[in-house]
């Protein structure tokens, strides 16, 4: 006897900004048995995941595999593999996650020059476009959806930006992915990193990423291949070593390569869960998806709008896939999230920076972005303020998601 007991977390319904609850069949994928990273089945597996992850980004990119780790690995990997010390990197911020991509590039010891927005606002393309030529980068690095203010930044104008400039062109698309649009060859994206916590319906711990040749032919500028499994027809190293062994993209692309080149052993567990949520994601059809996470969306804002809540930030350049809620004056917001976890088994999330203790963020992604999810919430989180002492139109939350829903099964 160890004392403790067998896992049995409680039923949470997981409505903040991510993770949220996996899909069934996720967690089934989860639960099948391994075999070796060199089986035939393993690497057959591999290559399907490749091929499901370019249909679901968009690409036709040959260089699409997944990191081992969560979506910050991917970020890490990304911007190590591609800045050598003394590079310039842009980042526009808009939230928390655009201070960290700065982080990570400032570790690479990147020169960092970043521009910013007020938290509930996007950038303006000319804005972007002013700021490359000033700088004069060699990357791009941005956040397409920014939970921490809810923010969706528009791409569809910057890929021929940096096109011009001969920039780089990455894009963490974590938290936006599979929920909203990611056209990564249309955008002219070089390089995107996701996680799988959000919009695809599983848990952290695998990062899948896509790169542009052009990435990948910067990233091959600096090329090695370790002592100890290098043969003579290998290069021992060519141009300054990327500086992390595991995030260096040059090996894992050996890895998950035809030579299948020893780099780590893939984590089994997590590519049969990535691939899960890719296949489910691609079996209801992309365009479906999105549609889903819009209706469940607009579904929410129009709810706790109905309980003469103020939605915050703006609107226009809101993800599909959370809510940012202003706390109103006299709530306690930590009470209201702690009754509706304890009470009502529901999370919902809090925020960062200067927006911390100022707004709840309420997500609907992936399993969850669902019409009972929404409307459980919606009555939920109506209750709970009213038991601290605010007057609330009866029942209006609720009925204005069902109008919502109600609308688009009529289009």
């Amino acid at each position: 006897m160890t004392g403790f007991a067998p896992l049995t977390p409680p039923p949470r319904l997981l409505m903040g900004p991510g993770p949220i609850n996996c899909y069934p069949r996720v967690l089934s994928a989860m639960s099948t048995q391994l075999v070796g990273q060199y089986d035939p089945v393993m690497t057959r597996y591999m290559n399907e995941t490749m091929a499901l992850y370019r249909t679901l980004f968009n690409t036709k990119n040959q260089q699409t595999m997944l990191i081992d780790g969560t979506s910050r690995a991917g970020i890490e990997a990304v911007l190590v593999s591609a800045i050598e010390p003394g590079d310039k990197v842009l980042v526009p911020i808009f939230g928390r996650f655009g201070h960290l991509l700065a982080e990570i590039a400032e570790r690479a010891d990147a020169e960092v020059h970043t521009i910013e927005v007020p938290w509930g606002e996007v950038f303006k393309p000319e804005q972007i476009e002013a700021a490359i030529k000033k700088v004069q980068p060699k990357l791009l690095a941005i956040v397409q959806g920014d939970t921490s203010t809810t923010m969706f930044q528009p791409l569809e104008d910057i890929g021929a930006i940096c096109e011009a400039n001969d920039v780089l062109f990455y894009c963490d698309a974590t938290a936006s992915v599979g929920g909203n649009p990611l056209e990564v060859d249309k955008w002219k994206l070089d390089a995107v990193s996701v996680g799988l916590q959000k919009c695809l319906g599983g848990p952290s711990g695998s990062a899948p990423i896509t790169m542009s040749q052009k990435f990948v032919d910067v990233v091959r500028t600096r090329h090695h291949v370790e002592a100890g499994i290098r043969d003579a027809h290998h290069e021992s190293a060519r141009g300054p070593k990327i500086r992390s062994n595991y995030f260096d993209l040059g090996m894992i692309m050996d890895y998950w390569g035809d030579e299948r080149l020893n780099h780590h052993t893939e984590a089994a567990t997590m590519l049969y869960c990535a691939r899960e949520c890719a296949i489910l994601h691609l079996e209801e059809g992309q365009q479906n998806v999105i549609a889903r996470h819009k209706v469940a969306g607009d579904a929410m804002l129009a709810g706790v709008q109905a309980l003469g809540l103020t939605p915050f930030g703006d609107l226009a350049n809101k993800m599909s896939n959370v809510v940012g809620v202003v706390i109103p004056d006299g709530v306690h917001g930590e009470q209201v999230r702690e009754d509706l976890l304890l009470r009502f088994n529901i999370e919902i999330g809090t925020s960062f920076g200067p927006l911390k203790g100022k707004i709840w963020r309420i997500g609907t992604m992936g399993y969850n972005a669902r019409q009972d999810a929404v409307l459980h919430t919606l009555q939920s989180l109506e209750t709970v303020l009213r038991k601290q002492g605010m007057s609330l139109p009866a029942g209006a939350g609720v009925d204005a998601a069902l109008a919502v829903y109600s609308g688009a099964m009529n289009v």
